[in-house]
C-alpha cells in the first residue's frame, strides 16, 4: 500500500519518465543550456524551454518567456518581494501566509523599508474580498497571497483579489495548487507568481521558479552570467536572462519536464476524497482543519485531537499503521496563528494522485483508531 501522506511537503512517488530523464541527461545527452551551439547544447536548451512553454500551459500564461527558473519557490518569492518592496512602501498579506512568504516581510520590515498587514480573512483563512479596499493606502506597493494553504488546504480567489485591488501587482504563491487546483494567471489578471516542481507538478526538488508580469518592476537578486550579453557588465534587461544568473538546474528541468508530459490519471476520484473528509468530521477526539467550502478545498486537511498532540499522534500513525504525514506547524506559524492551532500545530496529511479509495479508507480507519 501507499501510505505516504505527505505530499505537500514533497510528492512521493514520482511518475517513472522522472528519474529516466534525469539519467539520460547525466549519463547520456549532458550538455549546458545556453551557453553554445553544437547540437547537444541546443538539445539541452530545446528541451528546458519545453518546460517553460508546457508551465505556461499549465498556468495559464499566453508569454513562457515571462516564466523564470529558480531553484525553488522560496527563491522565486524572495526574488519577488526583495525586487519589488522599496523603502517606504506598504505591503498586504493574507492570514495564511507560509514563511517563504512571511519571513521575507518581516526581514523587509524590520529593516525600516516597509509597512506590513494582514488582510481580513473568514475562520478558514479565506480572504475577506468586500474588505480589501479598507485596507489599501497610496503606498501599497503589493499585495501577497498564497493560493492554497498548505495547513488547511483551503485555496484563495486571486481573480477576485486582483479586481479588489486593481493596479496594485498582486503575488501569487502557487507552491501547493499547481498541478492539482486551476491556475490562470492571464485570466485573473495576477502580475507574479511563484512555484515549486517538487510537490503538485511531481517533479524532483531543486526546481521552481516564477512567472513575472512585469519584468521592469522587479530588480534582478542575483547577478552573473547569462550566456548573453556577455560584452556588458550589467544583467540583461529582457527576460528570462535578466533573472536568470548561473547554470540552471538542466537536470532537475530536464525531470520536471517529464513528469508534466507524463502526468498520471488520479486513482481516486473527487467524491473519495471528500467521503474521507467527512468520514474523519465524524470522530468527535479531532478537529479538522480544512475548507469551509469543499469546493476551495484542496488535497490536504490537518487534524488537531482533544488530548494528543500532533507529533504523539503522527508516531502513533507511523509505528501502529505505517502511515507516513506531518506534525507540527509546517513552517505556516501565521495560519496557524489564525486557526488556533498556535504554537502546538496539529498533523497534516496530503494526497497524491497514486492513492487509492482502498488507501484512503485505510487512512480513515487510521485516523479513527489512532485517536481513541
Amino acid at each position: 500500500m501507499n501510505l505516504y501522506f505527505d505530499n505537500c511537503a514533497t510528492s512521493f512517488p514520482k511518475p517513472s519518465a522522472v528519474a529516466e530523464a534525469m539519467s539520460r541527461h547525466l549519463n547520456e545527452t549532458g550538455g549546458t543550456y545556453g551557453r553554445s551551439a553544437y547540437p547537444r547544447i541546443l538539445q539541452s536548451t530545446r528541451l528546458v524551454e519545453e518546460c517553460r512553454d508546457q508551465l505556461a500551459l499549465l498556468m495559464g500564461a499566453s508569454d513562457a518567456g515571462k516564466i523564470i527558473f529558480t531553484a525553488n519557490a522560496t527563491t522565486a518569492l524572495n526574488l519577488i518581494i526583495q525586487g519589488i518592496c522599496k523603502k517606504g512602501g506598504h505591503v498586504l498579506s493574507s492570514a495564511m501566509e507560509h514563511n517563504a512568504i512571511a519571513r521575507p516581510l518581516e526581514h523587509m520590515r524590520q529593516l525600516g523599508l516597509i509597512e506590513w498587514e494582514q488582510l481580513e480573512s473568514e475562520s478558514d483563512g479565506r480572504i475577506l474580498v468586500d474588505k480589501i479596499a479598507a485596507k489599501l493606502r497610496p503606498n501599497t506597493i503589493l499585495v501577497a497571497i498564497c493560493h492554497m494553504s498548505n495547513v488547511n488546504g483551503m485555496a484563495q480567489s486571486p481573480g477576485e483579489v486582483k479586481k479588489a485591488i486593481g493596479e496594485i501587482p498582486l503575488l501569487v504563491d502557487a507552491s501547493q495548487s499547481l498541478g492539482q487546483h486551476p491556475v490562470e494567471v492571464d485570466k485573473w489578471g495576477v502580475d507574479f507568481l511563484a512555484f515549486t516542481g517538487h510537490k503538485s507538478l511531481l517533479g524532483p526538488t531543486g526546481t521552481g521558479g516564477a512567472f513575472i508580469r512585469h519584468p521592469e518592476m522587479v530588480e534582478p537578486l542575483l547577478f552573473g552570467g547569462t550566456g548573453s550579453g556577455s560584452d556588458s557588465l550589467s544583467m540583461p534587461s529582457f527576460v528570462p536572462d535578466r533573472f536568470e544568473a548561473g547554470t540552471p538546474n538542466i537536470t532537475g528541468i530536464h525531470g520536471l519536464n517529464a513528469a508534466m508530459k507524463n502526468r498520471p490519471v488520479s486513482q481516486h476520484s473527487r467524491d473519495d476524497f471528500s467521503s474521507l473528509l467527512a468520514e474523519v468530521k465524524r470522530d468527535r477526539n479531532y478537529i479538522v482543519r480544512c475548507a469551509a467550502d469543499f469546493a476551495n478545498q484542496g488535497k490536504l486537511f490537518s487534524v488537531v485531537h482533544q488530548s494528543l498532540s500532533g507529533s504523539e499522534l503522527a508516531l502513533r500513525f507511523y509505528e501502529q499503521f505505517g502511515i507516513e504525514c506531518r506534525a507540527g506547524l509546517h513552517c505556516a506559524p501565521l495560519a496557524h496563528r489564525h486557526l488556533g492551532s498556535f504554537p502546538t500545530g496539529d498533523c497534516r496529511f496530503s494526497l497524491s494522485p497514486y492513492h487509492t479509495p482502498e488507501e484512503l479508507n485505510y487512512l480513515a480507519k487510521a485516523i479513527h483508531d489512532a485517536g481513541r
